[in-house]
């Protein structure tokens, strides 16, 4: 059975470089959901909200493959947009005051109804108080800036700085900070996390 890897389906969205800021347009996805807010460090709900996300994905993984579609697919990476009321928590580095949308994109097939019967079925065997707080709905991102950042979330801050650069000189920020956590950070070093550090954007004329 042929697996359906979205990552490299997707290409530029999902496999930017490390070296160059690109714009990309990123077209409207369906995502399995979940908000919060607090320090992803030490916010229980924040590690709720991850599992929940997981469990209910790969339970959705294993049904369409045991399903009349018959698809194997790779479960989408984490991802997660970030804001805070006052935006100079994010200079401070207040964490407690982050709020967050946790997120995994859903492949085109599989639908709101089969995500109903995999929160089910997740719910059946596990314990996970989340469940309750997802949501499955589209996502429409638009025009971005992004690249690919090697290394510890500590060590975004240049990395984010140049994304936001290279936006200033064609316009100007719109909409919330966007991270795509491509490394399992349970097993990997931290010096080879991979990280997508993606900012939507609005293009004006000069």
């Amino acid at each position: 059975m042929e697996k359906i890897d979205l990552k490299k389906t997707l290409g530029p969205l999902y496999r930017p470089s490390t070296k160059e800021v690109a714009q990309v347009d990123v077209p409207a996805f369906n995502f399995l959901m979940i908000d919060g807010e607090g320090d992803p460090n030490t916010s229980r709900a924040y590690a709720e909200a991850v599992e929940a996300l997981f469990s209910v994905s790969y339970a959705a993984k294993f049904m369409v493959k045991k399903g009349p579609l018959g698809f194997d697919y790779a479960v989408m990476p984490l991802e997660g947009l970030w804001w805070a009321d006052d935006m100079s928590s994010f200079t401070d580095q207040d964490k407690s005051r982050w709020k967050w949308t946790l997120m995994i994109l859903q492949p085109s097939f599989v639908e709101h109804s089969l995500l109903d019967d995999a929160v089910a079925d997740v719910g059946r065997r596990k314990n996970i108080r989340a469940l309750s707080k997802l949501r499955f709905e589209a996502f429409h991102e638009g025009l971005c800036a992004q690249v690919l950042h090697v290394g510890p979330f500590s060590e975004e801050g240049p990395t984010i700085q140049r994304v936001h650069a290279f936006i200033d000189a064609r316009g100007r920020l719109s909409g919330k900070h966007h991270e795509i956590y491509l490394t399992d950070i349970r097993r990997a070093d931290p010096k080879n996390w991979k990280t997508i550090i993606r900012q939507p954007m609005r293009s004006e004329p000069r």
